[in-house]
């Protein structure tokens, strides 16, 4: 049987934490994984997290099955996180699910259930597993313009017509904030337009939502996403606690869906939780019991929107900081799109050829289509980076 396998292609992402750790040189700098470190290098447990960590460690009684919607304190409080305010915030429903990409899995799956013919727009770029997670679930994948490689930036004009070609059969995927790959997000005005053309074709949104928080602070990241919920019949949402809670490895993430009503979306649930019965079954409970532990209790949260905010500032520092470095060490301006970027990620506009010199001759390890990871970086660490990234250039 397994003679007749073919051997597999290497993540490209993955793949180069492996090569990045095998590396000897003392000068070495990951910005490939999308991790965020402290000016340590490190990837440090929030203190919110430790304290409700050490709170379950000395309440929880027993490590019984939860179920398959995971812990439904954590669903109601990611819907309050991203939804309070909103008409959808009372006809919706969610799911927990291993991480974002469980998130995916499960709303493509939903998809295929509820509208077999559909075809997932994602953006040029997207995430990396935008397009197989779709695919995986039995739907068509189609592309829409989304970045502009002259100026670095979204390119809306082209964005907002392709768009405007989906209809009713069709699901239109967009990043809520802080767009992976590229760090270039839509603005306010261009979600209002795709919501006017929600309302129009009739096509689905499918937001992901992976780093409220870090682009410019948790309200202000998902307020395009709000303004959307507000305005049409239906809607998909994933999100993480991956990045803004610091539980990478805990696998902590939410499928959201926003129904004509209640009862629609309580249909749409139950689905759901069948289909999780035939994958995954049940979601791991550590990380949304942390999650649920903070958001259940003021200081705690007040401790985590003030480290989450700090955390954002320093994104913000870092990328100022390597622009100004790259300004007034080599009198250069070509590099100044980083600044104005949002969240972790930025495309440098790199060749795969030139991604491979700056990992090669300088230990600078970046992903293949040019995307750097900001929250990789420490400060001692911009004046190297500026300096391989300029003689690459």
């Amino acid at each position: 049987m397994f003679s007749k396998l073919t051997a597999s292609s290497l993540d490209p992402i993955l793949s180069l934490a492996v090569a990045f750790r095998n590396d000897t040189r003392d000068n070495k700098v990951d910005l490939g994984i999308g991790v965020y470190r402290n000016s340590l290098g490190e990837t440090p447990i929030m203190k919110a997290v430790h304290s409700a960590q050490e709170r379950l460690t000395q309440t929880q009684k027993t490590k019984a099955y939860v179920g398959l919607a995971g812990c439904e304190e954590f669903n109601q409080s990611m819907v309050d996180l991203l939804l309070s305010g909103t008409s959808a915030h009372s006809r919706c429903s969610a799911v927990q699910t291993p991480g974002a990409s469980g998130a995916l899995r499960m709303l493509g799956d939903l998809v295929k259930v509820a509208q077999p013919n559909s075809t997932v727009w994602i953006s040029n770029p997207s995430y990396v597993n935008h397009r197989p997670v779709m695919q995986a679930a039995g739907l068509n994948v189609k592309e829409y313009t989304y970045f502009d490689p002259d100026t670095k930036q979204v390119n809306t004009s082209k964005l907002l017509e392709e768009i405007s070609k989906a209809g009713p059969n069709d699901i239109v995927l967009l990043h809520g904030c802080c767009h992976n790959p590229t760090g270039a997000d839509i603005d306010f005005d261009t979600w209002k337009s795709i919501t006017q053309l929600a309302q129009r074709n009739g096509f689905t949104p499918f937001v992901d939502i992976a780093y409220q928080g870090f682009g410019d602070g948790l309200e202000e990241d998902a307020k395009g996403l709000r303004f959307m919920a507000d305005n049409v019949e239906e809607m998909l949402i994933t999100t993480s606690c991956s990045k803004n809670f610091g539980l990478y490895r805990e696998r902590t993430g939410a499928a959201i869906v926003i129904g004509k009503s209640s009862q629609e979306a309580g249909n749409a649930k139950g689905k759901i939780l069948n289909l999780a019965r035939s994958t995954y079954t049940m979601p791991p409970d550590h990380g949304a019991a942390i999650v649920k532990t903070i958001l259940q209790d003021d200081s705690l949260t007040q401790l985590w929107k003030a480290e989450l905010s700090e955390m954002q500032g320093r994104l913000v520092n870092l990328r100022r900081g390597l622009c100004e470095e790259i300004r007034s060490t080599y009198d250069s301006s070509q590099f100044d799109f980083i600044e104005s970027h949002k969240g972790m990620f930025s495309v440098l506009g790199f060749t795969e050829s030139q991604m491979i010199q700056l990992r090669e001759k300088y230990g600078v390890y970046g992903v293949g289509d040019g995307r750097i990871n900001i929250a990789g970086l420490t400060e001692k660490h911009i004046p190297y980076v500026a300096k391989a990234i300029v003689e690459v250039s």
